[in-house]
């Protein structure tokens, strides 16, 4: 379901489908260092601090989007708004596909008009695959949205990542795009006073070194960063030490983090649920091969979904998603742990 906020917008949509809007405007506060966590909320509740308390601030940022009023979003992301802000800033509209208005309108309008004039609007909704919903349902379209110059696009993982970034997307004076993953909505996670206060903002193109390591750099975004770190964990029984990132934005990509780390690694494996062909992980392979040929004492490794609309059936849904266990294979073929699968055949 995604949802607008703006400026103020946000529009939110229901379903899983390519585009509903969440908006809203202005620029970014910053905070990367967290304290000792001292609270677990799920990532749902911060979705909904974040908007409760930037509506609060704002009097012209507003909600409007399928069941985001009375229904309270199909997440529950939006509870409580329109009792507390009524319904002419908490708005329920018919389900709508808004990729061409968020394509060609929003992304291209501040560089047609010469500068002229800002979109301040975040379309926010679930992302990726969902569970036994099947193949229109459950897709990644992060590789979609950050191919279109205009548009910023931010995949949150943990509540402090929903929390600090969707604060910062509703300040952001131009489109943006938000993709929370529906199966991490019920996750909790850890989080400090510092994430809590309502001034915490996270910085758009920013990425977060999860866990250091020095022997293979592992990039993720959204829940696959959980599974990423559930890798690094098996590796690191077997002496291998990953890095792992959380890409948190994947437009603009936080080149600069990864460059440092593969140079410190000399290894890179990337994990996504969406499809191999043109995805986040392909252009973040690119890019460091480009940056860091030198550097790489091994063929990058990318981890995605299969190469195929997603199935309904659950034994064929888990095998056309990426798991743990592929992660960990592929860091042991960068560090030369395994024999690679081709000389096996």
């Amino acid at each position: 379901m995604f949802g607008i906020i703006s400026h103020k917008l946000v529009a939110s949509t229901a379903g899983g489908s390519p585009g509903q809007p969440i908006l809203r405007a202005a620029v970014l506060a910053m905070m990367s260092n967290y304290s000792t966590a001292t609270k677990q909320i799920m990532v749902r509740e911060a979705l909904n601090s974040a908007l409760d308390e930037e509506m609060a601030a704002d009097p012209t940022v507003f909600l409007m989007g399928e069941e985001v009023g009375e229904y309270e979003g199909a997440y529950k992301v939006s509870k409580g708004l329109l009792r507390k802000y009524g319904p002419q800033r908490v708005v329920d509209t018919p389900i709508t596909e808004a990729i061409d208005h968020i394509i060609n309108s929003a992304a291209k309008t501040n560089y047609m008009s010469a500068g002229n004039i800002n979109v301040p609007i975040v379309f926010r909704g679930p992302n990726g695959p969902a569970a036994g919903v099947g193949a229109q349902h459950s897709q990644c379209y992060a590789a979609w949205y950050s191919s279109c110059p205009g548009l910023k696009v931010l995949a949150p993982y943990s509540s402090e990542d929903a929390r600090g970034l969707l604060k910062t997307a509703i300040r952001d004076p131009d489109p943006v795009v938000f993709l929370e993953n529906e199966l991490l909505y019920g996750e909790s996670f850890p989080v400090s006073d510092e994430v809590l206060d309502s001034s915490f903002c996270l910085p758009i193109g920013k990425a977060k070194i999860e866990k250091e390591g020095k022997d293979v750099t592992i990039t993720a975004f959204s829940r696959m960063v959980g599974y990423a770190l559930k890798a690094a964990e098996i590796l690191e029984k077997e002496d291998l030490e990953a890095e792992v990132i959380n890409l948190r934005s994947i437009r603009p990509l936080d080149r600069s983090l990864i460059n440092n780390s593969v140079r410190k690694t000399n290894r890179l494996v990337t994990v996504e649920e969406g499809f191999p062909q043109h995805g986040v992980g392909a252009e973040i392979c690119a890019s460091v091969v480009e940056e860091n040929f030198n550097y790489l004492d091994a063929p990058v490794e990318r981890i995605s979904g299969a190469d195929a609309p997603m199935p309904y059936a659950a034994n064929l849904e888990r095998l056309a998603l990426p798991q743990v266990e592929d992660v960990v294979r592929a860091a042991r073929r960068a560090c030369y742990r395994s024999v690679p699968t081709a000389t096996t055949a």
